[in-house]
């Protein structure tokens, strides 16, 4: 090639190599995630090959963890946040206070000063947000109270974190041949009250200022009609304020994304603004896989066995065990408490940054960022497993502590169940846009019992509201079609404007009911026959209709 191209290398290999291995991943029903991963550790400097730019996949992959955190954000108002204060803090602190001392005897073990164990110890004390985030989302549990609690114990790790990171340059000149040195007492005061005040600063200028800002900036994009303006003033907001919160309050690139979000969220407008970002956001989170995968070397698990053993223990069992323990203490159920368990065993993000950190300071060995990397890669691996480990838990009725806290038979501790609806020889409509309010308004009129299926919530609790049955999810989930009662239905109307997906909702909705009369919508004919050839009944294109109803209105010849 004529020039050097890394930066278009290195993204075109991870994402085509993330395709085909996730593609392969879920062919064997395995989390893509593992394709992502094993992607990486292809593209890794300790693997033959082509060796990809791991600072520009690093630098990428911190874009998907601050559009994915701007995402939950936009899901998670501080009225949220505050509900779960009393089991996340305390969860949060308890947990690390817990594991970061299992991990200092552990490095004690293997001959490691002080400051190497108290590394270690907290890199293996903090869980990946990416991951738990991922999964929350594909469980639809994010505004549900296990999703709160799991969310909520993340910001608090995430903050502990910050301050730890500020800290431990402090802190690496105390440390001499793993005793602490003599020194002010200010040496540690100064820099904590710092770190705690600028964080403060910064969490009320976003609750203050930021609730008029950011708001305002998107109702005024919106009135100017352009999608194109509207999802650069998206991006804009995520990446400009995460970057605004690092670079003048030394906060977290995602922490300060996660607040613009919860700021946004009060807006109607913020899930238009999740709509617009998402797909940013899924091809950056693949970039951080790849990134992850690419920092693990092979070799770890014949030089190291006994050791990196040990360290996926204390990530996989002792972290699980504590976090099930502490929510059952706080008298949650027992669905909550096998999410959060699960959601506890692995680390990620925060735990290589705290490597690189110990590294750099001459308080970590290599060794150990050897460790943290493998326990993090394997644990990640796991962890999709285990989340379907549990789905499969017995729950009994009488282990929970009150009622209204049971959980029912066809719920599981990582997928959030949706209720089937009663409705009986009804009406299926998908997509409550110009077309399908149209629809549901005439519906309305005749009496016609329907059920809309819609992903934007704030179209759903508006619905909700005028009493009318919805769904909040993508209808093209075969449990999505399960709830709506397809076998029982009288029609299904497909009024997305996405071929693609009205595609995929025919397909499940024909395997469930094989005599559904299905009614799609289409653009062209290309349109038309895709929809057909999943099976649906009737597609109706818009230029079509237009056009025969302006030919039918042509006067009579005189």
């Amino acid at each position: 090639m004529a020039h050097q191209t890394p930066l278009i290398t290195t993204v075109v290999l991870a994402l085509v190599l993330a395709f085909v291995l996730g593609a392969l991943a879920h062919r064997f029903k395995i989390s893509p995630v593992v394709g992502y991963l094993l992607a990486g550790v292809i593209l890794g400097p300790f693997t033959p090959g082509y060796v990809a730019d791991q600072n520009l996949a690093n630098e990428l992959a911190e874009i998907g963890v601050i559009l994915l955190m701007f995402g939950v954000g936009l899901h998670f108002s501080l009225e949220d946040l505050l509900s779960v204060r009393a089991i996340a803090i305390p969860g949060a602190m308890i947990q690390i206070a817990a594991v970061a001392p299992i991990g200092m005897a552990f490095a004690w073990a293997l001959g490691w000063p002080m400051g190497a164990g108290l590394v270690f110890g907290l890199a293996l004390s903090v869980a990946s947000t990416v991951v738990v985030l991922r999964t929350l989302q594909e469980g639809r549990l994010i505004e549900t109270e296990r999703g709160r609690i799991a969310v909520g114990w993340l910001i608090v790790e995430d903050l502990v974190m910050v301050l730890t990171l500020v800290l431990l340059p402090a802190l690496a000149g105390m440390f001499k041949g793993g005793v602490v040195a003599e020194t002010h007492l200010s040496a540690l005061l100064v820099p904590v009250g710092w770190t705690l005040g600028k964080v403060v600063v910064f969490i009320a200028g976003m609750l203050i200022i930021g609730t008029r800002v950011i708001p305002s900036i998107l109702h005024y994009v919106a009135h100017t009609g352009s999608r194109e303006l509207f999802r650069l003033a998206v991006l804009a907001i995520a990446l400009g304020f995460a970057y605004a919160a690092a670079a003048l309050f030394d906060v977290s690139f995602a922490l300060g994304a996660f607040f613009a979000g919860m700021v946004l969220s009060e807006s109607q407008l913020s899930q238009r603004a999740a709509q617009e970002s998402l797909p940013l956001r899924d091809a950056f989170a693949v970039l951080f896989f790849v990134s992850v995968g690419m920092l693990f070397n092979p070799s770890i698990v014949l030089q190291a066995p006994i050791a990196l053993l040990a360290t996926i223990l204390v990530i996989v069992v002792v972290k699980a065990v504590i976090g099930y323990g502490l929510v059952r203490l706080f008298r949650h159920p027992e669905a909550t408490a096998l999410m959060i368990a699960a959601s506890r065993a692995q680390i990620g993000e925060f735990s290589f940054i705290l490597a690189g950190l110990g590294v750099s300071l001459a308080l970590l060995p290599e060794a150990g960022r050897n460790l943290i990397l493998a326990g993090a890669i394997i644990s990640i691996l796991f962890n999709p497993l285990l989340f379907a480990a549990i789905d499969h838990w017995p729950h009994k009725k009488a282990a929970e502590p009150a009622p209204q806290t049971k959980v029912s038979p066809e719920e599981t501790p990582a997928h959030e169940p949706l209720p089937v609806t009663q409705l009986r020889d009804h009406v299926v409509l998908v997509g409550h846009g110009r077309v399908g309010s149209f629809i549901s308004a005439v519906l309305q009129e005749k009496q016609t019992p329907f059920l809309v299926i819609e992903d934007n919530r704030d179209i759903v609790k508006d619905l909700r509201a005028k009493g009318m049955e919805a769904i909040a999810a993508n209808a093209a989930n075969p449990d999505v079609v399960r709830a709506a009662n397809m076998a029982n239905a009288r029609c299904l109307l497909v009024a997305v404007p996405d071929a693609f997906e009205g595609g995929q909702v025919v397909e499940q909705a024909r395997a469930v009911n094989a005599a559904l009369p299905i009614i799609a919508r289409a653009h062209s004919q290309a349109e038309i026959d895709h929809l057909k050839r999943h099976g649906a009944s009737i597609v109706v294109m818009g230029e079509h209709e237009i056009a025969k109803t302006m030919i039918e209105d042509i006067p009579a010849q005189s």
